[in-house]
């Protein structure tokens, strides 16, 4: 399942309670747009943020209602306890794989972070997908790290966080302006190709950081775990296909036409409320559609996002 794009919609809310039609709404349009996965509850769809009767909830929603699509489901939390609470409620609801975070308050040290995946690995039935979010962990994976955890029984993925252009590239000219061809000398590709080395053949590598999900896919990553493919999975889609066909200065071309959802997502702490503004804007659910204390993007935004999406066609 770890292939092509992996969605991730966002768990909508209304009025302090989660909206499952408008939840059953996204998943709809994933499953008819025929994305690899879906990831029920990733960061966007507020894993953190529900209790676990939710997450089974939405998991069993989204596993009934993606027409045989696998499911994946964020099982991340404070206490290695909950976690594997987490993992049995979610395979209950029957996930295809689980999405896990090294969650903390407390920054961790690599042992505990080794710990957490040597605790799950052993307990769960369906493959882990290592999830490395430095932004809002504050935890970073070493080499050595990762190859512990490449060792442990059940580890199907690793989800990367997003790596700019070389400094180098940086250095004399703005990132609107590096070529596509100079996708070759990112960061990111040093990054993949010592993985490859360091992680077993059968552990997918996956790209996310929405903006340079062309690129990773250009140099071989084997999935985007996407917050845009969320929302728009078909935009998303036409870029991997030229990506996976070769083409990546007709990827970098695409991606470089949501620069103005780039800045957005850079503007707004992420994704997760510019793609639910996204949501209500198409009409799947109502605004405000986040929990408190989240706040919806300001009204000038609001409108901005709106012309990008008319103008661009998102689908």
């Amino acid at each position: 399942m770890f292939t092509g794009l992996s969605a991730f919609p966002i768990t909508p809310f209304k009025q302090e309670a989660i909206d499952y039609k408008a939840f059953k709404g996204l998943v709809d349009n994933l499953a008819s747009a025929n994305v690899d996965s879906i990831c029920a509850i990733g960061s966007t769809g507020l894993y953190p943020y529900l209790t676990r009767g939710e997450k089974y909830d939405v998991a069993k929603l989204a596993v009934d209602h993606a027409n045989g699509i696998p499911v994946m489901a964020g099982v991340g939390a404070l206490r290695t306890y909950d976690v594997l609470k987490n993992v049995e409620a979610v395979q209950q609801a029957g996930v295809n794989a689980v999405l896990l975070a090294p969650v903390s308050y407390q920054v961790l040290n690599e042992e505990e972070v080794y710990g957490l995946y040597e605790a799950v690995s052993h307990e769960v039935s369906v493959p882990i997908c290592v999830y490395e979010n430095p932004r809002v962990t504050n935890f970073t994976f070493s080499e050595d790290l990762y190859r512990r955890i490449g060792k442990l029984p059940n580890i199907g993925a690793i989800k990367i966080p997003g790596t700019p252009f070389a400094k180098s590239s940086m250095d004399n000219s703005s990132s609107k302006d590096i070529p596509p061809s100079e996708v070759s000398s990112s960061e990111g590709a040093r990054r993949l190709a010592s993985l490859r080395e360091i992680m077993p053949a059968h552990i997918a590598i996956g790209v996310s950081g929405d903006s340079f999900g062309a690129a990773g896919m250009s140099e071989g990553c084997d999935l985007w775990l996407s917050v845009i493919g969320g929302i728009f999975p078909r935009t998303v889609m036409r870029i991997i296909d030229a990506a996976q066909s070769g083409n990546a200065v007709d990827a970098q071309a695409q991606s470089q036409a949501l620069s103005g959802i780039w800045s957005m997502f850079a503007r707004n702490g992420g994704g997760l409320r510019v793609v639910a503004a996204a949501a209500e804007i198409l009409g799947y659910c109502e605004t405000p559609s986040l929990p408190a204390p989240f706040l919806p993007i300001d009204k000038n935004k609001y409108s901005e996002l709106e012309h990008i999406i008319t103008k661009l066609s998102l689908s």
